[in-house]
């Protein structure tokens, strides 16, 4: 009997993920629900490399104190938070000079018009800021963070995704010179990350002074959730969950059934703001209650954390080493043995 000559579907490679986040604060809500939380979700996807994206900051921490004390601190508050070391690469931006290597490369081929249309760039100049050279060419930087690792999947928010978008037309275009060097990336959005409220209301984010740090001093972090900006409308009126801000991060942290007594709440009326603020602060309390202790831990063994990160450097470099060598490669830069200058 003849063998069924259908071919049989390759299955897919599995996605290599590659995300940064900047030390430029402490992590707040905003920061684990749009972008944390998913890292530790797609840690068991594939490969995952995650760095501390300590270059960048340079554009806004010139204190090199603060700086290191940042980093030291993300490292902790990501592996607390969940990110294993065993399932996911951890390291430092700057651990991995390949990468800066890189951003030249991609600068030769990168139009002076491509970075003007950046959002970050063109955000200060309308507002008539100063716009150094590191904002400028921030977006390149940023493409070779991606490029290096072969990265096939880059969890961003909405607002991140024209990054994603330039990083695509740079690598396109060094391969349209010279050959099929790197793998273009895609983006994955992240669901309602842009959507964490802060405590006036607005997205929650540092610019806006209005965060709740996830690892805040529990004292701090009450007083903070008791004076969240509300609507002074009487108590006995029944109101709309959906929209309200303090509903929204009740939710965050909710188990379902809770989620839901609590929006039966609204619906009915004739409760207060206060007691659904200290609803918030409880849940919130319990939900990170196991990640408290890590850190805790991780913070009286400081040598752990410096191991973590070295190990991490050295996959990453790896990794980028092998990238460069292909880009180097292909535009010129290695020479071999036969070489003008280096023998027969």
């Amino acid at each position: 009997m003849a063998s069924d000559p259908s071919p049989v579907p390759k299955a897919a490679p599995p996605a290599r993920v590659l995300s940064g986040i900047q030390p430029t604060g402490r992590f707040h809500w905003g920061n684990y629900c749009g972008a944390i939380r998913q890292y530790i979700d797609l840690q068991s996807s594939g490969e995952s490399y995650y760095f501390i994206a300590d270059l960048h900051a340079l554009t806004t921490v010139r204190d090199p104190a603060r700086l290191r004390e940042l980093v030291h601190a993300a490292a902790v508050d990501l592996v607390a938070l969940g990110l294993d070391p065993a399932r996911a690469t951890l390291f430092v931006q700057s651990d991995v000079p390949e990468v800066t290597e890189l951003t030249w490369l991609l600068m030769t081929v990168c139009p002076m018009g491509l970075l003007e249309r950046c959002h970050a760039y063109k955000d200060k100049k309308t507002r008539g800021l100063a716009a150094d050279a590191g904002l400028f060419t921030y977006p390149v930087l940023m493409a070779a963070d991606i490029l290096a690792y072969d990265a096939t999947v880059v969890p961003v928010g909405e607002d991140q995704v024209q990054h994603i978008e330039v990083c695509r037309d740079l690598a396109g275009t060094f391969n349209h010179l010279y050959g099929e060097v790197f793998t273009l990336p895609r983006p994955r959005l992240v669901a309602g990350g842009a959507k964490v409220p802060g405590t006036d209301g607005q997205k929650m984010s540092k610019s806006y002074d209005n965060t709740i740090e996830v690892f805040e001093d529990p004292a701090a972090q009450k007083k903070k959730i008791m004076r969240i900006t509300t609507d002074s409308r009487p108590m006995e009126q029944p109101k709309d969950p959906e929209g309200d801000h303090l509903y929204e991060l009740f939710s965050l942290f909710a188990p379902e059934a809770e989620r839901a007594a609590m929006a039966d709440l609204y619906r009915r009326g004739g409760f207060g703001y206060g007691e659904v603020k200290k609803a918030l602060v409880q849940v919130a309390g319990d939900f990170f209650a196991d990640a408290r202790r890590r850190r805790a831990e991780l913070e009286a063994d400081p040598a752990r954390i410096e191991a973590i990160l070295a190990d991490g450097a050295a996959r990453a470099r790896k990794q980028a080493g092998a990238v460069l060598g292909r880009a180097r490669d292909a535009c010129g830069l290695s020479r071999g043995a036969t070489a003008p200058g280096r023998g027969a």
